[in-house]
């Protein structure tokens, strides 16, 4: 589908019409999104508005870095936005390409686009249309864009609280389960958010973009968002490292102490196995083995050995 959006040289907003019917000449700047477009209608790209063909051939392929292109007469941009697949628990990075004008921009997305759609709700509801040129609207769409960021983010943080915490006495090898799969959402939003921090960061540097310089503290806040992101994903990512260096741990000293029980019984049943394994031989010879109290003596032994180690043990600090 292919949506137009033009300002006419009388100031009047025209909405929704076919681009065969359109004359472009006759519209102070205009706005055209490719929303999720057949292959016929991809073909407009190159016979109507003569884009070049690698910027035609990024569109179509997925999924390229973020970036921007300089040909000519216009600017080829590539983003990313993301949303999230609460089935998979992951988060699925989708394409946003435009191609900006001095007098124009067209949008071009393969699957729906929420901030599209909110941005043109925004701009059909403005009765004054002055202030307004390709730019403004590539700003708008570029700050929803990094807008929904922070929700993904801040719902990583408040699932990593509850898995510092342990409210639900989970076992920890399911803990860490989590914990990992947490950790690679944040590899997935560092994936998007520091190669879109670089293309902010080539826009407000560049001697070529004449709108961006126009409107340089929008676009500024815009990367001083995306700044905040990348040092927030750094940070959950120490806080999920931190976290799992401790409940490794904390199995390790849970280990420890387990171990040391053991060897404190296998050392205190070590001596009474040895006198039981003697006097269980059973040689003729062994003159115990006739002794009227030679049971007694025998369980005496072991009882002694047994109360001498763990007495011993005691006072080496074993048991605190």
């Amino acid at each position: 589908m292919i949506r137009f959006f033009g300002i006419s040289k009388e100031n009047q907003l025209v909405n929704n019409i076919s681009l065969v019917d359109v004359d472009l000449s006759q519209y102070i700047w205009y706005w055209v999104d490719f929303d999720q477009p057949t292959d016929d209608e991809i073909q407009h790209l190159g016979e109507t508005f003569h884009f070049h063909p690698l910027a035609i051939e990024d569109c179509i392929h997925r999924l390229q870095r973020p970036k921007l292109d300089y040909y000519g007469d216009h600017t080829f941009y590539v983003t990313h936005s993301l949303r999230e697949n609460e089935e998979e628990k992951e988060f699925i990075n989708d394409e946003l390409n435009f191609f900006v004008g001095e007098n124009y921009i067209v949008s071009f997305h393969r699957m729906p686009a929420p901030e599209i759609d909110q941005v043109r709700e925004r701009l059909l509801a403005q009765k004054d249309y002055n202030n307004m040129d390709p730019f403004y609207v590539f700003y708008q769409v570029l700050d929803k864009i990094v807008d929904n960021y922070f929700p993904l983010i801040y719902k990583i943080e408040d699932e990593l609280d509850r898995i510092e915490k342990n409210t639900q006495n989970k076992s920890m090898n399911h803990l860490l389960n989590e914990l990992f799969d947490t950790r690679y959402l944040l590899l997935n939003l560092r994936h998007t958010v520091h190669p879109m921090r670089d293309l902010l960061y080539r826009m407000l540097n560049s001697t070529h973009l004449n709108g961006v310089k126009e409107r340089r503290e929008y676009f500024s806040d815009i990367y001083d968002h995306l700044l905040k992101l990348a040092e927030m994903v750094m940070s959950n990512r120490e806080i999920t490292a931190d976290i799992r260096d401790s409940y490794l741990s904390l199995n390790a000293h849970q280990t420890n102490n387990v171990m040391k029980v053991l060897t404190i019984i296998t050392s205190i049943f070590a001596p009474l196995t040895f006198i039981a394994g003697i006097y269980g031989m059973n040689f003729e010879n062994m003159p115990e083995l006739t002794w009227k109290y030679g049971y007694f003596l025998a369980l005496g032994l072991m009882g002694v050995s047994g109360v001498v180690l763990l007495l011993w043990f005691r006072s080496k600090g074993w048991f605190k």
